[in-house]
């Protein structure tokens, strides 16, 4: 983990999008997002039907101020659509992630605003890799990660807490250069 982390202050933002840190307040919109079968079933810690979400985003700050995790909440025209997070943090590397509402996919959000966090990493954090992962049938996320630079590196079978079941987990590695 970093020395010192970046003030909770941090904004990102690209031609469309503005990522700023996750907030408690925005528990209730992600609950929303995260309550359509579509976007839950392509994540693999997150029950479904989705719990109250303002646990998790309520520890967001600690994970901020104690390096272990950055998580975005992103915008479009002031709205949450999604997030995009650098979470299991150390001194070179961590682990992207990026989920968003079904009315944004397909426009371009997710590599926009995941290619921001690549950059975030690189130049704020100074880590040197990127890991990542996706269920093996969201093609979609392949396409993303692709489109960002990241290398298959492998596959294991891990379990979906929304699917309720093992799946295989297709796995990224992505290096940034210093």
């Amino acid at each position: 983990m970093m020395a010192i982390p970046p003030p909770r202050s941090t904004r990102v933002e690209t031609s469309r999008l503005v990522l700023r840190p996750s907030e408690p307040d925005d528990a209730l919109r992600a609950f929303e997002l995260l309550s359509d079968w579509s976007v839950a079933r392509n994540l693999s810690a997150v029950d479904f039907p989705p719990p109250d979400q303002r646990p998790w985003f309520g520890g967001h700050p600690h994970e901020w101020t104690a390096g272990a995790a950055y998580r975005f909440a992103v915008l479009l025209n002031g709205e949450m659509i999604g997030l995009t997070d650098l979470d299991h943090v150390t001194s070179v590397q961590a682990e992207l992630g990026y989920w968003f509402g079904v009315p944004s996919w397909g426009r371009g959000y997710a590599t926009e605003a995941a290619g921001a966090l690549v950059e975030f990493a690189r130049d704020t954090l100074g880590l040197s890799a990127l890991v990542a992962g996706r269920a093996e049938d969201n093609l979609a996320s392949d396409r993303v990660l692709t489109k960002l630079g990241f290398e298959r590196s492998g596959q294991a079978e891990v379990y979906s807490q929304p699917r309720q079941s093992s799946i295989v987990s297709i796995k990224y590695v992505r290096k940034l250069p210093t």
